[in-house]
């Protein structure tokens, strides 16, 4: 009977275009403009009534099930009306998550779910009238789903954020362990270059996983924590209580009980309630375990996990077991005391061999030659080998000196390392290390035959971030806040990416405020040809400024200057003892005058303003923008000259103060373009105001306005945009971005792209995460979560932030 229904539908349908093509050819237009409005009425309500499921999308995606949800209507005006303002019934508009509008009378309150689109749709018009001319139709292009980033693009199993520990069994099979993976891929394995399990249960319920993982030939063990839940009868600790555990899983990834063992499933060994476990190794039938808030070597049996003695070791972390049984523990840095590796027998006794020429080890392990094997996290960033029959000596290094700044500084080889987590070597004398970068960079592990030669490497390196693309090279070169990617967009999608630098140099700039701050947004701009790098963060509390010098530098992008915004009364922007020497009170600008790196006395503009922020924007001209949630918000900084050093000079003593059209009440996001004088601006509007205090998203409107240097602060257009009107965020729009000929807006939950025409503010087009990617996309969590560029050639690309696994995706529209 379904079927019957769907090929009347359609044959009806195809009539019904017909009809209104003959029209559409004919002077009758205008009088058939009202017939063609209630005829798609009537259509959209026979639809709803039979239920009749359909796609009609541009690309191949999978079917997915959604709940329609309410907005208001995205057509710039209460009314819809006729050219000559006779006015036409005010409808209800409904948007489905998946993109579809569905017509319903006003007066009609049952609104029926569909498990998919219908393609029936009103054009959005940002004029009071509906005109002839506005109601023509935009062709549809037709779009592709690509992503940068990860080395795998969908799926549960796919390249962690942060591998922060790695056992590697003499098989070669990769057991690693994190803090935290959005994904809750906290603990994974790895073999031959693939994921091929992940550690269950290790996220939510307030537990993550840690720094320390081991194997035996039954199990693996894994460091955790487990907070709080407020139900100790399924045995969760007490308010105010984290358990600092140990869990034992099954070597297929699941959780394997034992007798008086903890937490609801009996699979966690409680060591602390103070700091978390450091380090962990297995020999025979017992278990080490770096208990460090102790101080001490707690030893358990590796069945009944039952403590079969202790022994104390000042600052214990990484442990790994030699050919005797004995122990080599890393004892970090305490203070001024220097970190070194010590020796100890399986009973506890501190024997004499030591290692101590050494800066930040932060993983050892024994290779099948009796070797031991140390991540030297220090300058040298390099594998050290030690020969320990006697006396420790070191015989020779894996990766090249100095790591990632050997050579051309950032730039990516094979041999080159970068913030070490992890070693290990297989039976065969494989060698396997991660890198992850500094500050949580992202995952970067590798596999080295005996040789050396690259065999496999599997990569992760996106969290909370967003790309955008070097305007000179037409989209070729890609940035993130840390990453400079080469495209190749002749190859499929997911193979067009390649890992070409690394930008951030922590050891020549310790004060680079990416190691300081969590920053995410990327503007990536030419300013009198030079290349810029711009970030900001996710609650927009400042804007970061980054050059580039390849003769000195590399790809390394050099700290240049810094926004921060006006501090709260209750909260400042910035906490802690870094910058030095940044103002108490106000809000400041920082140049890097003397081109060190370094924040310094003399290197801050002071000033005081409203302390809300809506966003930031740098245009082609390198002319920095801030907008404030307050009338007379919109701040412009204009650039006023590169200095000697390469920096951009910004002031307080140069800044505009300009006024916020009198639409807005609470301006959120700004973006201008002096090519053609256009400002489009977002935010809640007097007619659309916020539910509450949403801070983190783009707004109910989009407006663009035309000539604003000249003065002009009336909108050519305004649309409205999914925004939440009920307190659950169900539908919101999270952030906005213009280029060529569109304005694409992003919404939180559903990661949808709405495509607008930029010259008249009509909708186009939806976007949603294709097969490529399994269809599927985290929350967007910045305030530019989508950044698009029009390539010469006319292509659109639109980048995505995507952090629930890790990476960011990337729409191709056909020029």
């Amino acid at each position: 009977m379904k079927n019957k229904l769907l090929t009347q539908f359609l044959k009806l349908r195809n009539h019904l275009n017909q009809y209104i093509k003959k029209l559409s050819n004919t002077r009758c237009l205008q009088k058939s403009i009202t017939f063609q409005f209630l005829l798609s009425l009537t259509i959209a309500v026979v639809v709803t009534n039979l239920g009749i499921t359909t796609d009609w999308a541009t690309t191949g995606t999978r079917t997915l099930t959604h709940k329609i949800l309410s907005i208001s209507n995205t057509i710039g005006s209460e009314n819809l009306r006729v050219q000559n303002n006779t006015e036409i019934h005010k409808i209800s508009s409904k948007i489905n998550p998946i993109g579809s509008e569905v017509l319903r009378l006003k007066n009609n309150t049952e609104t029926p779910t569909l498990n998919n689109k219908i393609s029936l749709r009103i054009k959005t018009i940002g004029s009071k009238n509906l005109l002839v001319e506005n109601n023509t139709g935009t062709p549809t292009p037709n779009y592709k789903t690509s992503w940068i980033g990860n080395t795998i693009g969908s799926g549960n199993l796919r390249v962690q954020n942060n591998i922060e520990a790695m056992y590697v069994a003499p098989d070669g099979t990769v057991y690693t362990n994190s803090h935290w993976d959005e994904a809750a891929m906290e603990a994974g394995i790895y073999k031959d270059g693939k994921v091929i399990a992940a550690l269950e249960d290790t996220h939510g319920w307030s537990r993550g996983g840690g720094k320390a993982v081991t194997a035996n030939s039954k199990y693996v063990y894994i460091a955790m924590t487990q907070g709080s839940r407020g139900n100790i009868k399924e045995d969760y600790p007490p308010e105010g209580t984290t358990w600092y555990s140990v869990r034992r899983y099954d070597l297929s990834g699941k959780p394997a009980p034992f007798p008086n063992g903890r937490g609801w499933d009996k699979s966690m060994l409680i060591t602390s309630t103070k700091s978390e476990v450091t380090g962990l190794a297995t020999v025979e039938s017992e278990l080490y375990v770096s208990d460090s808030a102790a101080n001490r070597i707690r030893v358990y049996d590796t069945d009944r996990m039952k403590e079969l003695r202790s022994f104390p070791v000042a600052n214990p972390g990484a442990i790994t077991i030699d050919s005797q049984k004995n122990l080599w523990i890393i004892q970090g840095k305490n203070g001024s005391k220097p970190a070194k590796i010590l020796h100890y027998s399986q009973n506890g006794k501190q024997l004499s061999q030591q290692i101590a020429d050494i800066v930040e080890p932060t993983a050892i392990t024994i290779n099948h030659q009796g070797k031991l094997l140390v991540a030297e996290n220090g300058p040298r960033q390099q594998m050290l080998i030690y020969d320990i029959k006697d006396k420790p000596v070191q015989v020779g290094s894996f990766g090249s000196k100095g790591g990632i700044y050997a050579g051309v500084p950032g730039e990516v080889r094979d041999l080159k390392l970068y913030g070490l987590t992890g070693v290990g070597t297989d039976a065969s004398g494989n060698i396997y290390i991660n890198s992850n970068g500094f500050n949580k960079s992202g995952t970067d592990l590798r596999k080295f035959s005996p040789l050396g030669k690259l065999m496999w490497r599997s990569l992760g390196l996106i969290f909370v971030d967003n790309a955008d693309a070097d305007p000179k090279t037409d989209g070729v070169d890609l940035f993130t806040k840390q990453e400079h990617y080469l495209i190749d967009y002749s190859k499929a999608a997911g193979k067009q990416w390649t890992y070409k630098a690394y930008t951030l140099n922590a050891f020549k700039y310790p004060q680079d405020p990416r190691l300081h701050t969590s920053p995410d947004g990327t503007f990536v701009r030419r300013i009198q040809g030079k290349p810029f790098l711009f970030l900001t963060d996710m609650y927009n509390s400042f804007l970061q400024i980054y050059r580039f010098n390849s003769a000195t530098d590399g790809k390394v992008a050099i700290p240049a200057g810094m926004f921060v915004g006006t501090n709260s009364a209750d909260k400042p922007f910035i906490t802690g003892n870094w910058p030095p020497h940044q103002p108490e009170k106000g809000e400041w600008i920082w140049r890097d005058r003397n081109g060190n790196g370094k924040f310094e006395k003399n290197e801050y503009d002071r000033s005081k303003d409203y302390p809300h922020l809506g966003g930031w924007w740098v245009d082609s001209k390198g002319d920095v923008w801030k907008a404030l949630r307050t009338e007379d918000g919109i701040r412009h900084y204009p650039l006023q000259r590169i200095d000697p050093k390469g920096n951009p000079i910004y002031s307080y003593n140069s800044m505009e103060k300009q006024t916020t059209p009198k639409i807005f009440n609470d301006l959120r996001r700004i973006e201008y373009f002096p090519e053609t004088d256009s400002m489009y601006l977002s935010g809640f509007t007097v007619d659309r105001p916020a539910f509450g205090d949403d801070a983190g998203v783009a707004g109910s409107e989009i407006a663009r306005f035309d000539n604003w240097s000249k003065g002009n602060r009336t909108p050519k257009w305004r649309i409205v945009i999914p925004y939440d009107s009920t307190g659950k965020r169900e539908v919101s729009t999270a952030a906005i971005s213009v280029a060529g000929d569109y304005v694409f807006a992003v919404t939180v939950k559903t990661a949808e792209v709405y495509v607008y025409n930029a010259k008249t503010g009509a909708q186009v087009q939806q976007l949603k995460p294709g097969p490529e990617v399994g269809g599927e996309s985290g929350w967007i969590d910045i305030p530019y979560g989508i950044r698009a560029f029009r390539r010469s050639n006319g292509e659109h690309l639109v980048f995505v932030e995507e952090n629930w696994k890790g990476k960011v995706i990337m729409y191709r529209l056909a020029g």
